[in-house]
């Protein structure tokens, strides 16, 4: 909440384009005819294991039960952030003031007729992996992180809404990149709000800030760990935009996120940290997901 930036619809920059179910603005479909090119340089896997270390000092203590660890991995690539947003396929998409751009696969919250709902993302496997699916579902560390962030976001809402339930539970949805397909694995939380919510929006979106699924549990020590550990500072990435008609709110949780710096590009990336994590699994699944999920004529 350093810079926070908000727009009526009519007076957005030209400099801001975006795309969500339902609505978008600032597109203009110019789909580049060149092959994507990406090279990513990520951390070492020594200074993973330091932070990793760390991180898993503080669980082993029981500062924290849930940890989203990330980290910016500098990119090589022959296309520049718009030409990145007009090739990328995803549910929500940002391109930023030629700072940033985002293509991200998870919603943050929606309001729609009276009734809020998040849907928390933590599971993630290489898709191409026989009966990838049933693994990721059967996954014990992969079950502990999502049954951990899902009672979070139960919390969460329940300090702003009443009658909080879980309406759908660990469901599978398939993200195509440019290196190749993943299984991600969400769940949906709903309770209903108050009659006067629209009268105090901003503050429901404060009060459920910063989302539980890129912090951890219990969320205000495990954002002090955070804090410590990182080697960066995180910026707009995982934080939330979104689109509110007058009556109903869309919002996205700002990950797969690409950064300008200078004359540099990082793609900042990361997961979850449990008691049950292997740092080498972890390491990959970080490296897994630096990704581009673009038209499938611009793999190269």
């Amino acid at each position: 909440m350093k810079k926070p930036e908000v727009f009526h619809v009519d007076e957005i920059p030209a400099d801001i384009a975006f795309s969500l179910p339902g609505f978008n603005k600032g597109i203009v479909g110019q789909i580049p005819k060149k092959a994507f090119g990406f090279i990513a340089k990520p951390p070492s896997f020594q200074v993973y294991r330091k932070s990793f270390e760390k991180v898993m000092g503080e669980i082993n203590h029981g500062n924290s039960y849930l940890l989203n660890l990330t980290f910016k991995s500098k990119i090589d690539t022959n296309m520049d952030l718009r030409e990145i947003f007009e090739i990328s396929r995803a549910k929500y998409k940002l391109w930023f003031r030629n700072q940033f751009v985002v293509f991200s696969p998870e919603t943050f919250v929606q309001i729609k007729n009276g009734f809020i709902s998040s849907f928390p993302m933590k599971g993630t496997i290489d898709a191409t992996i026989p009966d990838a699916e049933n693994i990721l579902l059967k996954d014990g560390k992969e079950a502990a992180e999502h049954n951990t962030i899902v009672d979070l976001i139960r919390n969460d809402l329940a300090m702003v809404s009443q009658d909080v339930f879980v309406e759908k539970f660990k469901y599978i949805e398939k993200l195509q990149t440019h290196k190749g397909g993943l299984l991600q694995m969400s769940s949906k939380i709903s309770g209903k709000l108050p009659e006067d919510y629209l009268e105090n929006l901003g503050g429901i979106i404060m009060k459920l800030l910063p989302a539980g699924s890129i912090t951890g549990a219990p969320k205000p020590e495990t954002v002090r760990i955070i804090r410590e550990t990182e080697n960066y500072e995180r910026g707009y990435y995982t934080g939330i935009f979104g689109y509110f008609d007058g009556e109903n709110l869309d919002s996205a949780v700002m990950i797969r996120f690409i950064e300008r710096v200078g004359e540099d590009l990082f793609f900042k990336s990361g997961g979850g940290i449990t008691s049950l994590s292997e740092m080498r699994k972890e390491y990959d699944e970080l490296i897994q997901k630096i990704y581009v999920p673009i038209h499938r004529n611009h793999q190269g």
